[in-house]
């Protein structure tokens, strides 16, 4: 089989915190540094409070904008009161992808043991983009960027990857 070349998609980071600022989003960081190692594009980055109704705006905001392939959000993923951002998320799946989070939380055990009960990181398609909610740990964001996103982001990736079902994540529409 022919080698594949590189596909570079277009990726949003967004942190979602009441305390991080652009000066110490640790996570955000970690998240932008290895979208550009990867060869990606950083097509936009934002900082919004744990409010459902702003990290919903934002989803739907890049959504929209055909300048942006993947949205990945880091924080909120957790049990607290204030931890709302996997139910934005699912506000605007069109379709979840369930064994994201059966993976992370796969990956999670090996990292932290029983902890990993914790985390409700989770993924979905809206709109022919793909959303994924990863917690607010650097760590956290290594695991789910390393070990799940930089391959499923990566064309070459076999037997199958996100990047080759792109062009037909919105084939319903063009059905008559």
């Amino acid at each position: 089989m022919a080698e594949r070349d590189f596909v570079p998609v277009r990726i949003a980071v967004l942190t979602v915190s009441d305390t991080r600022t652009p000066a110490d989003d640790r996570s955000g960081d970690t998240l932008v540094a290895r979208i550009a190692a990867a060869g990606h594009t950083l097509a936009a980055r934002d900082i919004v409070q744990d409010d459902r109704d702003a990290i919903v705006a934002r989803l739907r905001e890049w959504i929209a904008e055909d300048g942006i392939d993947v949205i990945i959000s880091t924080g909120g993923t957790g049990l607290t009161g204030r931890d709302v951002t996997v139910e934005a998320h699912r506000e605007v799946y069109e379709k979840q992808i369930d064994a994201f989070a059966t993976l992370f939380t796969m990956i999670s055990v090996r990292k932290i043991g029983t902890s990993a009960v914790q985390s409700r990181a989770c993924g979905g398609v809206a709109q022919g983009t793909y959303l994924f909610a990863l917690p607010g740990s650097p760590g956290a964001c290594k695991d789910g960027w390393d070990e799940i996103l930089f391959h499923q982001l990566d064309y070459r990736h076999m037997p199958c990857n996100f990047v080759e079902i792109m062009p037909r994540l919105q084939e319903h529409l063009r059905r008559k």
